[in-house]
Order: C-alpha cells, then sequence, then structure tokens
C-alpha cells in the first residue's frame, strides 16, 4: 500500500486534501474513509485514518472507539453503535414483545398492547388488570386489551423454557447496552435533554435523564442511539421524543439503570426501547413506540404501546 503524499511543508495532508488521498490509495477501506470523511476535526480525521490503514477496518470495529467516529449503524450502513442485540428478548415464536419483566405487569384502564407479552420467573397470576383467558393449548394467554400473546412461567410446554430463554437474553442485553464503551457523548445537558436534538451515537449519562419538553432523535433509517443512564429516565406531562429524518424506534435503546427507573407522565410519549434495571411505570394516557423491557415490574394506566 502506498501512503499519502506529504504536502509541500513536508507533513501529511489535512483535512480534505487527506480524506482525498485516503480514498485513492485505502480503497479497501473506502466505507470507513467515507463516514469519517464528515468529521469536522482534522486531528481526529489524521489519527483514525491512521489506525485503518495499520490494522484495518476489520480490527478497527473490534476496538472501543468512538461510534459516530466510525459509523455503523444498521448493518453498516449508518452512523451510530452497532444495534444492541436483543435475541428471543425481542419475541418468541414468530411475536414480538411490547413488554418483557420479572416480577409483574399491571394495569388500570383502557391499555391497548400491540405485541406480546412476557413474565418470568413471576407466574401468570403476576398479570393484573387483563383478564386474561388460557389458550387451548395452555401456552400463552389472550385479552382484549393485548393483540398478541401473554405468557408466564407457569404454563405449558414450551413456553417455561422460552421465557427463562428471553428473560435471560434481557439481562444480557441490558449488560451489552452499560457496557458499551467510549460513548460520543458524555454528561450532555448535564442530563436536561428538553427541547434537544440529538444526532445518532452513544450518549452517557452518570446521573439522571429528564425530559420535560420534546426531544428530537435525527437521523436516517440505518442510524442508531444507545442512551446510557446510571440513574432515573423522566418525562414529564405531555413531553414527547419525536423522530425524524427517517429515524426508527426499533434503533433506539434506553438502558436506565436507576432505583426508581423509568417514569412516563401522563400523554408523554417515548419512542425507542427501553431496557430498565428496575420498574417502568406509565402514568394515564402515556404512549410508546417501542419495547418495554423490564428487570423488576411494569405498570400501566390506560396507555398505548406499539411495537416497532
Amino acid at each position: 500500500m502506498i501512503p499519502p503524499k506529504r504536502d509541500e511543508k513536508g507533513g501529511h495532508p489535512q483535512g480534505l486534501g487527506l480524506i482525498k488521498e485516503a480514498r485513492r490509495y485505502y480503497a479497501p477501506y473506502a466505507i470507513h474513509i467515507e463516514r469519517i470523511s464528515k468529521m469536522k476535526n482534522k486531528k481526529s480525521i489524521h489519527v483514525y485514518l491512521v489506525l485503518i490503514a495499520i490494522i484495518g477496518a476489520a480490527s478497527i470495529v473490534g476496538c472501543s472507539l468512538p461510534a459516530t467516529y466510525l459509523g455503523g449503524g444498521v448493518n453498516g450502513n449508518g452512523t451510530g453503535p452497532a444495534p444492541i442485540n436483543l435475541k428471543t428478548a425481542a419475541g418468541i415464536n414468530s411475536g414480538s414483545f411490547a413488554i418483557l419483566a420479572k416480577t409483574a405487569v399491571t394495569t388500570t384502564g383502557v391499555t391497548a398492547i400491540t405485541g406480546d407479552i412476557g413474565l418470568s420467573p413471576s407466574a401468570e397470576s403476576y398479570y393484573e388488570g387483563f383478564s386474561q383467558a388460557r389458550d387451548a393449548s395452555n401456552a400463552f394467554s389472550t385479552s382484549s386489551l393485548v393483540t398478541g400473546k401473554m405468557y408466564a412461567s407457569n404454563m405449558a410446554v414450551p413456553t417455561p423454557a422460552n421465557m427463562t430463554t428471553a428473560i435471560s437474553d434481557m439481562e444480557t442485553a441490558y449488560v451489552e447496552a452499560a457496557g458499551r464503551a467510549i460513548p460520543d457523548f458524555t454528561e450532555l445537558h448535564a442530563g436536561d435533554i428538553s427541547g434537544k436534538t440529538l444526532a445518532p451515537g452513544l450518549y452517557k449519562w452518570g446521573t439522571g435523564v429528564l425530559i420535560s419538553t420534546d426531544v428530537t432523535l435525527s437521523g436516517s433509517a440505518n442510524d442508531t442511539w444507545v442512551f446510557q443512564i446510571s440513574q432515573n429516565l423522566t418525562m414529564a406531562s405531555g413531553a414527547r421524543v419525536l423522530l425524524s429524518g427517517g429515524a426508527q424506534a426499533k434503533n433506539i435503546v434506553w438502558q436506565v439503570g436507576g432505583g426508581v427507573g423509568v417514569t412516563l407522565d401522563s400523554t408523554s410519549h417515548l419512542e425507542g426501547i427501553v431496557l430498565a434495571a428496575k420498574a417502568i411505570n406509565l402514568v394515564t394516557g402515556a404512549t410508546v413506540n417501542g419495547r418495554l423491557l423490564s428487570q423488576s415490574a411494569v405498570t400501566l394506566q390506560a396507555n398505548t404501546i406499539v411495537t416497532p
């Protein structure tokens, strides 16, 4: 491989000059070079192209480098961190989980859920407010509030084993999301992202996150967002997470570690997949386009939840 030409002062080419040279000589890594060309920091451009030249694109992907710099997104066709693999926490038996919890799922009022619900290790009796009825197979139940199936650990085989695996995959996905290293944004706006527009990337807070007015996630259909929140996620009444530019809820993950967990106040709206270490609580009229995956309980009050 021929290295890029030095500039007239004997130094390495910088900025756009470096990118043009890299495109010419580093063709095997063109996909990474194209994404790095969007970076505005010339020093960062130089550093990362040198890394690509030395250890190759495949090795770069294996390193803990900032997701936005290297590109990635869905199947390497977007911007942001590689997607979190939910495996069977996304669904079993060709279904799709809207809610997955370990201890209880309760609802009051007229809730509407499009997607499946799973509960384990708790038994079906820890579903409250659904008035569900067992299918003839005894492997799942149905409810007028759920356009989908309801699973629990004490149902007929293969449901117990399937639910054990789904819960394990949920916990693994949580650990993966929480463990993503080298965030693109750290402690952004001290955790108050109200009214902001957020680009694809990996975001990390050692605090909680507050959304009191609309937040917009702006990106393409293949872009990704992972939000690492050490404490609680709180959405105020009427606040919304909005998507623009083709961004999709299935490519957004909210990893929440706080002891209170997630609270969506009345008529608020969230887009994305919630991976919560503790409880998820929705107040009257709150809506979600995504999944609610809790290692504790999910509490609903006349809410609408649709899987992405």
